[in-house]
């Protein structure tokens, strides 16, 4: 099957949003404390710089799942994973939307991610195998 399937271009998709979320955010936290407006600069520069690394390895995750690559489907359900226990943290901290929200992304991601053509797409038949030895 050469043809990408909706599924697997809607994971991609969702998984590169994330990313560039995570680089946004980093870069907002490096401007703010480059401006002076961080409250504890030694934790805004260490969270500036694990933004942006984390944000480069979900896009790095997102361009390998689009060129099919089937190693990169475990770090999109495991990051899809931890997204659903910070929205379980944010519920307990009392910010409902934002809790909704990203849990809402991430059990998308994760049924796009885990369905059947997106499945059958990254892991074909034995017969068909492209890791054939």
């Amino acid at each position: 099957m050469s043809r990408r399937p909706i599924t697997l271009v809607l994971a991609v998709a969702c998984e590169a949003l994330l990313g560039l979320l995570l680089l946004v955010l980093g870069g907002y936290v490096l401007v703010n404390t480059l401006l002076g407006h961080a409250t504890d600069i030694s934790f805004a520069l260490p969270l500036a710089v694990f933004a942006f690394g984390g944000g480069a390895a979900l896009c790095y995750v997102s361009w390998g799942l689009f060129n099919l690559r089937d190693w990169a489907r475990t770090p999109v359900v495991l990051t899809q994973i931890f997204a659903l226990v910070v929205a379980y943290y944010l519920w307990t901290s009392e910010q409902p939307r934002m809790s909704l929200g990203l849990g809402a992304f991430a059990l998308l991601t994760l049924a796009l991610v885990l369905a059947p053509p997106t499945t059958a797409t990254l892991f074909p038949a034995e017969g068909g195998s492209r890791n054939r030895r």
